[in-house]
């Protein structure tokens, strides 16, 4: 049975520890478990409970009623409202029962939520306002430092095979004047942003060369050689000592020449390449787009 601190479920729900004791000393919300040693602990459906109440808090019902409420009265209030949430693009809404879902392993009801988010909002909206706040919130995004539970790497998987259908689904590019290279380097395998570029790019119009992660720079080079390329884009999410991260995007240069290589991920310091106009540094989705579109004028 898993087990949850209160620290875990305030992570997990966005809702801060010192409010979840006040929800459940006022209004009996949860009621934890007791380890051997006395240790207050919460189970999977104590933390299905408590997003399932914070997911409704937008409707506008008190939360003094809906903790009040059984799980079986919030479960069919929660899919009377479903509806409501996608019209309101309650965001908040979806990304608690995507996580409920995926950290009680439940298949079905996680589809059932990405899709109605799919069919709602697009996948570049539901991405952007859904699956990367999502991530973020679980720990999935940028703390590659930790080994992650099971429902993390669970979640995870099940957001990626939703992008490679959404990816597959796509006609193929039949005629462009850019072409894209896309990987990430070596012991880099968190692949869903670069998914998501991918699918961005080839919306746009534009001819992606997806060699996906843990690529080699000489994996990098004979790609070079083969196809002409005019923009390199990777992911660099490991946080390495900047010495290392230096020498590697000084191998990189070598090897792009004049193209434009473009960096997301959040583990690159952007002092250390400000001096190269050819580096660019994307923290947004906006950042991608303005240089899409920055490309299509030149």
């Amino acid at each position: 049975m898993d087990q949850f601190s209160i620290s875990q479920l305030s992570q997990f729900s966005g809702v801060k520890p010192h409010t979840i004791r006040i929800w459940e000393k006022r209004y009996n919300a949860l009621k934890p478990n007791r380890s051997e040693g006395n240790t207050r602990y919460y189970d999977g459906t104590q933390l299905r409970r408590l997003l399932n109440i914070v997911g409704l808090s937008e409707t506008g019902i008190k939360i003094s009623r809906l903790c009040a409420m059984s799980d079986e009265e919030l479960f069919k209030m929660k899919l009377d409202y479903e509806n409501d949430a996608g019209l309101k693009n309650d965001y908040q809404y979806f990304i608690n029962q995507l996580i409920a879902a995926g950290m009680n392993y439940d298949e079905a009801n996680f589809e059932k939520a990405f899709s109605h988010c799919l069919l709602r909002f697009g996948l570049e909206k539901t991405y952007v306002e859904i699956i990367y706040p999502l991530l973020d919130r679980i720990g999935l995004m940028w703390s590659v430092d930790n080994f992650p539970p099971s429902q993390e790497h669970y979640i995870s998987n099940l957001v990626r095979q939703k992008m490679f259908t959404a990816i597959d689904s796509m006609p193929p590019v039949t005629k462009t004047d850019e072409n894209w290279l896309l990987f990430l380097p070596e012991d880099e395998f968190h692949e869903l942003g670069l998914l998501f570029t991918n699918y961005y790019l080839r919306s746009r119009g534009k001819n992606v060369i997806y060699l996906g992660p843990n690529v080699p720079l000489s994996a990098v080079k004979h790609t070079l050689d083969q196809i002409e390329i005019e923009n390199v884009l990777l992911f660099m999410v490991h946080h390495d000592l900047p010495e290392k991260i230096e020498l590697y995007l000084k191998d990189l240069r070598e090897l792009t020449e004049e193209r434009k290589v473009l960096i997301a991920g959040g583990g690159v310091d952007t002092q250390s390449i400000k001096e190269d106009k050819n580096l660019v540094i994307l923290s947004t989705v906006e950042d991608l787009e303005r240089e899409v579109k920055q490309n299509k004028v030149a």
